[in-house]
């Protein structure tokens, strides 16, 4: 039996375990879903992977007594099947949701503790009758921690702004919507909020804590003690209370409290009824996620800086690419050897995400992982598409970059310049015009849907500093309405797929600056784009401009870290 076989039985297995239970809570089914109860993206509990065999960031399992189901969005469909189909019906999110498919009269089970009530209310509707069970009936895979969840606190000189400082700026907000307490569920707010990190997801700094403040600067820590104990005695902590994260309910059932702001997106089901049973909340949500969003000049800086540094590793891993296309290197060799360049600067500390190494084909499945049973030996016919970011002190990088390793057919040309026509598009946007991600986002898809293509995900993402790779509330999306500011972060990422052939994505990270009373863009990554892929016929002269600008800007700012040879070859971009 080979290991494909051997994982789908185990699967099978799990779910008949599963279904065993369903008599003795009186239910018709169970809601599985991506997150663990902190609501990160990357978690390292997951119990999605461990009772569907999906590991992509984003999904839904609906379990019942004689089918199975699992809702993803288009990024995700074609590896859900691959990885899930033989057990799973796959559907995609938006297009279908669970209220429309699932029989009324179903009695659900699901974990009042991932689940928020904002999500309930987008996949059932009211319509399906939902049971919290608190117990847990279904035991997550723990992902290894290598590093020490210790707690600890960066250096105002480095985040730009004291924990007071950030601390006075939210109590304004929150006096001035006459609310006296905020629960902070969100750990990454927690972070920004306390110039804090910790090291409880797998590729965000993250510590898995929650905060109650107060309008006195007065605040309540909830986390697993054992990872704040070397902050407790610290100065700027001197107002704080330490508490096991199992002791939240216990403290709002004492509280005294007016009115809290809470975050809908983070909060649990079951800690918001307490919470709307004893108190008077506010509509606001939590302000902190704008607050994050915009980046300070020091944090500004530091991030222009940790591009440098990692527009090197790529420069060099695409450098290496090209000139060993004619040995056996594999999807995950080419994976491991970006890593290694990426280690070689002091300031590296772990990938922001799992990259995304993927030849010919599997480059179509949009967030495509190699493992084992899929890895591919990356052959001179492919196209290449690797999204890869770090970590670094002090800043977070997300770059994709598609190379071809021959000259390639007319139609992957005109699509690839299409996409990077979308790219420029988007990078050029006048942004004071625009205002928000939605209108910005029409420009990225524009030459793509003039030959009737497109692509089903975002044109980008905001990002952390020294945080989350995905961060909100700002994208350039379809429907994101966010006003745009200076100080954000975001990924600029059109791409297209054909399925079960390749897939192509042209990725930078941006800045919102302010020149001459406009906003515009400034891109903070600095990597080659393969111009053997790019039919020069179809860029307009200011397209040309753009790419031989910025390539000028790429080899400026890194060839003093390249070698003679390195040098050379990323001239020929110029």
């Amino acid at each position: 039996m080979d290991q494909i076989s051997k994982e789908i039985k185990m699967i099978s297995k799990k779910l008949i375990q599963l279904k065993k239970k369903f008599y003795d809570y009186g239910i018709d089914g169970y809601i599985v879903p991506k997150n663990d109860e902190y609501f990160s993206e990357f978690a390292r509990k997951e119990k999605l992977e461990t009772i569907t065999g999906f590991n992509g960031s984003f999904g839904l399992a609906i379990i019942l007594k004689k089918k199975n189901f699992l809702f993803v969005d288009g990024r995700y469909v074609e590896q859900a099947r691959i990885q899930a189909g033989k057990n799973f019906k796959i559907l995609e999110i938006p297009k279908k949701l669970p209220h429309q498919i699932l029989s009324t009269n179903l009695n659900l089970g699901f974990d009042p503790m991932v689940f928020t009530s904002r999500s309930l209310i987008y996949y059932f509707r009211n319509r399906i009758k939902l049971t919290p069970i608190t117990k847990t009936i279904l035991t997550p895979n723990i992902l290894n921690n290598h590093e020490s969840r210790k707690f600890y606190l960066l250096d105002s000189k480095i985040v730009g702004e004291t924990i007071n400082s950030k601390i006075k700026r939210l109590i304004q907000i929150l006096k001035k919507d006459g609310s006296d307490h905020i629960y902070i569920s969100a750990p990454e707010n927690v972070a920004w909020l306390l110039n804090m990190r910790g090291r409880d997801n797998p590729f965000s700094p993250i510590p898995n804590c929650r905060v109650i403040l107060n309008t006195k600067g007065q605040i309540s820590f909830f986390s697993d003690i054992k990872s704040s104990t070397n902050i407790l005695k610290k100065k700027d902590f001197s107002k704080t209370s330490f508490y096991n994260e199992n002791q939240i309910k216990n403290f709002l059932n004492k509280s005294k409290v007016k009115k809290i702001v809470i975050d809908r997106n983070t909060c649990s089901v079951l800690l918001e009824n307490l919470i709307n049973s004893k108190f008077k909340v506010s509509k606001i949500g939590d302000p902190l996620y704008l607050m994050k969003s915009v980046k300070n000049k020091v944090e500004i800086n530091k991030t222009i800086e940790c591009h440098i540094n990692d527009g090197v590793a790529v420069t060099k891993f695409l450098y290496w690419i090209k000139k060993n296309q004619n040995k056996k290197i594999s999807e995950i060799d080419a994976e491991k050897k970006l890593e290694s360049f990426r280690k070689q600067n002091k300031n590296y500390l772990f990938p922001s995400f799992g990259t995304i190494s993927a030849a010919g084909k599997n480059g179509s499945i949009i967030h495509y992982r190699a493992s084992k049973k899929s890895c591919r030996v990356i052959k001179r016919n492919d196209i290449y598409l690797c999204d890869s970011g770090g970590q670094y002190k002090y800043g977070t990088t997300d770059v994709t970059r598609t190379i071809s390793f021959k000259e390639q057919p007319k139609n992957i040309k005109d699509t690839f310049t299409r996409v990077l026509k979308g790219h420029i598009a988007v990078a050029t946007a006048k942004i004071s015009k625009y205002k928000n991600g939605s209108k910005i986002d029409k420009l990225a898809r524009n030459y793509l849907k003039k030959v009737k293509k497109d692509f089903s995900h975002g044109t980008g993402h905001g990002v952390g500093y020294f945080l989350n790779v995905h961060e909100g509330p700002q994208s350039i999306s379809k429907n994101n309405k966010v006003k745009l500011r200076e100080g954000m972060i975001l990924s600029n990422e059109p791409g297209f797929y054909s399925n079960g052939k390749y897939g192509i994505r042209i990725e930078n990270l941006v800045y919102i600056k302010k020149e001459k009373n406009n906003l515009v863009f400034k891109n903070l990554t600095l990597a080659p784009i393969d111009i053997s892929l790019i039919d020069f016929k179809l860029l307009s002269s200011q397209e040309k401009k753009y790419l031989i600008n910025y390539h000028f800007e790429v080899y400026s700012k890194i060839n003093k870290f390249l070698s003679s040879s390195e040098k050379k070859w990323l001239l020929k971009s110029i």
